[in-house]
């Protein structure tokens, strides 16, 4: 089953190539940091690679499969408005991205974590790809329950033809 989502993934990124799809950066988020004589470097985004957004995964160019995280704009913050933790979480996001070397109002994807293509660790996950009895199926939302799932190399196809459709 390995070898099938392996030539699935090969495939998806040839014809993503292929048809020069858009990607978007992925980075990590680095936290403010305090460092020596009482200076903080501030929050950042490091870039990891590109990536292209297929539903509920990020698929490198490289053809690492990653369960998508967090998605922020590299735009300007602006003033923080003080009206909710979450808000000004986000614009702290926004703001590390603006000040990382990616272009103004790109997508940058960030704490999204790889997906290990092991048949044991697939049999046991609940997350994104899943192995039931010898399937590769897909869970489309974190809260799908098991009989929700959906094979996987369908819903890859679906999801590469969707983006090569916006792309044209």
């Amino acid at each position: 089953m390995l070898a099938v989502i392996g030539r699935a993934l090969a495939e998806a990124v040839q014809s993503l190539r292929r048809a020069d799809a858009a990607t978007e950066a992925l980075a990590r988020f680095e936290p403010p940091r305090r460092r020596a004589l009482l200076f903080t470097r501030e929050a950042q985004m490091v870039p990891i690679g590109r990536v292209w957004r297929l539903g509920v995964f990020l698929l490198g160019t490289d053809g690492t499969l990653y369960a998508t995280g967090h998605t922020t704009r590299a735009v300007d913050p602006r003033h923080p408005g003080y009206q909710s933790v979450s808000a000004e979480e986000r614009r702290g996001f926004r703001a590390a991205a603006f000040r990382g070397p990616f272009e103004r109002g790109e997508t940058v994807n960030f704490d999204a974590e790889p997906i290990l293509l092991d048949a044991e660790v697939l049999r046991s996950s609940v997350g994104a790809l899943v192995l039931r009895d010898d399937s590769a199926l897909v869970r489309w939302s974190p809260t799908a329950p098991d009989d929700a799932l959906r094979p996987f190399a369908g819903y890859l196809a679906e999801r590469v033809g969707l983006l090569l459709d916006r792309s044209a």
